[in-house]
């Protein structure tokens, strides 16, 4: 934290904790959101790191460094992608944002050997304080149109005190402007590859139903079962951002349809419950009562929303379907330990 103080933006989070407006401080120098919009596109595609203002965020030149090693191919995931995982894990999102275009292009080098880490790494800025997160208003919840005071009260405030909501907008923006490079990823030959795209995407801005539309296309050809799961995740999450009648209409069919993998339908019934306010029918507590086994719980771990659901000892799925479908129901623990054994 001693670092931390030393850095310009603690200027900024220090007024702000003393009654300054946020709005103040928009657009100017501290501000990641006007800084990815300000990274020219040859700067990312030359991978030009001078050009960024990574020394104006809290540990940014760590970052820097990190998405260097990683260029070059001379780093381990783990000092790599490592450093932006730790970063959000401990509520740091600002400088990892500025690496998420860098981290997007690694991950459509066909030939890079950290390819898949970097595009897993890609969404966690554009998601904060998620994990553990399971209920019906909440796992699929994007608040990407709200203004600049309703973003710092929902978000609140980084570990640092830098405004979480900036960092969450400037990361999905990030995202949102290199749909173009994550959409060819959704036809990987690497099904964690075609996965980790879907989460991804599921964080843009999708105003005209593009990013959406090819979830649906892929989902139409698509034959693994947990990747088709992860794609009707990915357009609820698209859809709650973007409401869509028609998309909410198909996830129910999609959870109703018998000839459906189980995990296709357990996934629908996730995303339609979060679509909608509407009582949880008996047939979708019946469908999901027969589906929802302990081993496919165990396995639907593997989609990102499921992993990031997980609490008190319960898989993603089985933590969903309590919050879900039986909300009165107390934790299985006092507490939500990450160590704690599965269910």
């Amino acid at each position: 934290m001693g670092e931390w103080r030393t850095d310009p933006t603690f200027a900024m989070c220090r007024a702000l904790m003393d009654g300054a407006e946020l709005s103040s401080f928009a657009g100017g120098p501290f501000d990641v959101r006007a800084a990815v919009a300000a990274v020219r596109p040859e700067a990312k595609n030359g991978f030009l790191l001078d050009q960024v203002p990574w020394e104006r965020f809290p540990r940014g030149e760590h970052v820097r460094e990190a998405i260097h090693l990683l260029h070059s191919k001379d780093s381990p995931v783990r000092t790599g992608t490592g450093v932006v995982d730790g970063m959000c894990a401990n509520d740091m999102r600002a400088a990892a944002v500025l690496a998420v275009p860098f981290l997007i292009r690694i991950a459509a080098d066909a030939c890079h050997p950290y390819r898949a880490d970097a595009l897993a790494e890609v969404s966690s800025p554009a998601r904060a304080r998620y994990f553990g997160v399971a209920s019906r208003d909440e796992l699929l919840l994007h608040r990407a149109d709200a203004q600049d005071g309703d973003l710092y009260d929902d978000y609140g405030v980084e570990v640092t005190g830098y405004p979480a909501g900036w960092s969450v907008a400037a990361a999905r923006t990030a995202i949102t402007a290199d749909i173009a490079l994550l959409q060819p990823l959704l036809g990987d030959p690497d099904p964690s590859i075609r996965i980790d795209a879907a989460y991804a995407l599921a964080t843009a801005a999708d105003p005209d139903r593009a990013v959406r539309s090819s979830f649906r296309a892929r989902f139409a050809a698509e034959q693994d079962p947990i990747v088709r799961a992860a794609l009707v995740l990915a357009t609820a999450e698209a859809t709650r951002t973007h409401p869509h009648s028609p998309t909410t209409a198909w996830s129910r069919e999609q959870w109703r349809e018998r000839t459906q993998p189980p995990e296709v339908r357990l996934a629908a019934a996730i995303g339609w419950l979060c679509l909608t306010d509407e009582p949880v029918p008996e047939d979708l507590r019946a469908a999901v009562d027969d589906l929802a086994t302990d081993e496919r719980a165990q396995a639907m771990d593997a989609l990102p929303w499921m992993a990031a659901a997980r609490g008190s000892g319960e898989t993603g799925l089985r933590h969903c379907i309590r919050k879900m479908l039986h909300p009165d129901l107390p934790d299985p623990q006092d507490c939500d330990d990450p160590w704690a054994p599965r269910r």
